[in-house]
């Protein structure tokens, strides 16, 4: 017979505790006891509400499900994952959830959130220059970094702004970190109302790499750097001498370089 979707949770906790070799009474004299440890009932765990939970698809509390990882050996997040709840989510959804005001984020920056990114470069790889970072990577691993599990790292395309690069600060700072939308390579006219608004590509010419505004002109690309940063334009023969790698449709950038700039000059 199909087991109902809603009783595999408790199905998978009920293989778990029979691998332990442990019977109901076994599991509920040891939440008993946590309850005591704890001075509080929640912990407890009946031996008609643990057959609830493995047989009828009940969802135990949060201080049973604590009972039941600390009974089973089981870290708590495991046992939500079982549930239906993946905590190492909780970040990227929380960056999904659009609110008018600016707020506080608690989560623990040293929470073990696991999440693929690479793990190492070539030794090609020089911070301060414009790079194409997808085509350093010799292998992924997994890292415990928050929020970083919002980007897409196999699918989408990164690159790093050196810190020598000042053609488009400020909006977008030396020693950033951009990411690339390859399906997004046409150059757009000019549909935008400000700066803010128009597009910005990410170029791959004969010495390297730039970000900038692009304009066509016949069979001339123009890459234009944002005015505060005194770099000047630049004119390529469009194609043949450089090539649009895609748009730039998110940013992750240092604040604190150009104080960095003004005392090296």
């Amino acid at each position: 017979m199909r087991v109902p979707r809603s009783l595999q949770p408790g199905l998978q906790m009920k293989k778990i505790r029979e691998k332990l070799l442990l019977k109901y009474r076994d599991v509920a004299e040891a939440s008993q006891r946590l309850a005591r440890e704890h001075d509080n009932p929640e912990f407890a765990i009946g031996l008609s509400r643990l057959a609830d939970i493995e047989n009828k698809g009940t969802v135990p509390s949060i201080y049973r499900l604590y009972s039941l990882g600390a009974v089973y050996g089981m870290e708590l997040n495991h046992i939500l994952n079982i549930f239906g709840i993946e905590v190492s989510r909780m970040p990227a959804d929380s960056i999904r959830l659009a609110f008018p005001r600016t707020r506080e984020a608690y989560f623990d920056p040293d929470g073990r959130t696991l999440v693929e990114v690479p793990a190492s470069v070539d030794n090609t790889f020089d911070f301060r220059s414009t790079t194409y970072i997808s085509r350093h990577m010799h292998r992924w691993g997994k890292l415990p970094v928050l929020l970083l599990q919002t980007l897409d790292l196999r699918k989408q395309r990164y690159a790093f702004i050196g810190t020598d690069d000042w053609s488009m600060h400020p909006m977008i700072r030396p020693g950033s970190f951009v990411q690339i939308d390859e399906a997004k390579r046409q150059i757009k006219r000019d549909t935008w109302g400000h700066e803010y608004e128009r597009p910005i590509y990410f170029l791959e010419h004969r010495n390297g790499f730039r970000c900038g505004w692009c304009t066509l002109s016949d069979h001339w690309l123009i890459v234009q750097s944002h005015a505060a940063s005194a770099v000047p334009p630049v004119i390529y023969k469009y194609p043949g001498e450089v090539d649009v790698l895609g748009q730039v449709v998110g940013v992750a950038m240092r604040l604190d370089l150009e104080k960095r700039r003004r005392k090296g000059s």
